[in-house]
């Protein structure tokens, strides 16, 4: 059965996770503010393939979480993913970072469920799901105000998951709310998602493929002091 390795860095949580068939043998996460994924994410690799005891060579795909997210953090991992790809000379998959943070929620408890990041002041990443993981909207990045959702609100119970979901506590009221503001991208709930991408042969081109940053980076320069 298929072994794929899993690499989630989209958000703070440096995440790998080795699977077979769609269910994780081997796991290894931490979750930080300060971005240590270039110091963590090869340890994290070899060490879940040690737990397995697996080599490399046994591996049948790279699967990687590909954004919306933390510029740097989606570098790092879409990097590091096509140069195992490259090496080995196996698949790349691709798994929008939304659509996996969606799968943590508790499907069956809700008609709507909206993962969301943190993109800074008010505004998120979202994307919008039906119990069964459907997509219902695409992904946006929004500022979040007091109408934010109402659509869904009017329908159905909707679950807000994510870092993104705390800038909506406060702002949203509605008794069809209800909030998993702890939920973080973890390349667990990607050990299902790639292993359907595999079967169905859905892989990237590993020299073309890029990160979906959904917004231009833009380097903030820091204030000139005056004299």
């Amino acid at each position: 059965m298929a072994l794929i390795l899993n690499l989630e860095t989209a958000t703070t949580n440096c995440s790998v996770s080795l699977a077979k068939a769609g269910t994780t043998i081997a796991i290894k996460e931490h979750d930080t503010p300060n971005y240590s994924h270039s110091e963590q994410l090869h340890v994290f690799i070899q060490e879940v393939l040690k737990e397995a005891s697996v080599a490399l060579s046994d591996i049948a795909a790279i699967a990687v979480s590909k954004g919306p997210g933390s510029y740097t953090g989606l570098r790092i991992g879409v990097s590091a993913a096509k140069g195992l790809c490259f090496s080995l000379d196996i698949p790349l998959i691709a798994v929008e970072t939304l659509t996996s943070l969606a799968s943590q929620g508790k499907l069956q408890d809700f008609d709507f469920i909206i993962p969301l990041l943190d993109a800074r002041r008010m505004e998120v990443y979202s994307k919008v799901f039906d119990n069964q993981l459907n997509e219902i909207r695409e992904t946006r990045a929004e500022i979040i105000d007091a109408n934010s959702f109402d659509t869904y609100l009017q329908k159905g119970k909707v679950l807000l998951l994510g870092s993104g979901a705390s800038k909506c506590k406060g702002v949203l009221e509605n008794d069809n709310l209800e909030y998993a503001v702890d939920a973080v991208p973890s390349a667990q709930q990607l050990a299902k998602l790639s292993f359907e991408k595999y079967q169905d042969k859905d892989f990237e081109d590993v020299a073309y493929f890029e990160p979906y940053y959904l917004k231009d980076f833009i380097l903030q320069a820091k204030a000139k002091k005056f004299i």
